[in-house]
């Protein structure tokens, strides 16, 4: 039996799965991986991960009504 050795790490942070949690990511046809601490980054600006997730610049952030 073979090991898979693919660590996968943040596309905002670039922590591994092995310092914090990681969750999946599927956007515009592409698998990425987000940490725990960066979904408030794609939640609230997700234009500051344009250079790391293709079309981020055209999610528009979570609106609040408080």
């Amino acid at each position: 039996m073979s090991q898979n050795d693919t660590t996968f790490h943040c596309l905002n942070c670039e922590k591994s799965e092995k310092e914090i949690p990681l969750v999946n990511l599927r956007y515009n046809g592409a698998q990425n991986w987000i940490c725990s601490s960066c979904i408030p980054v794609l939640i609230h600006k997700p234009y500051q991960l344009a250079e790391k997730l293709a079309g981020a610049e055209n999610i528009p952030p979570a609106e609040h009504n408080h």
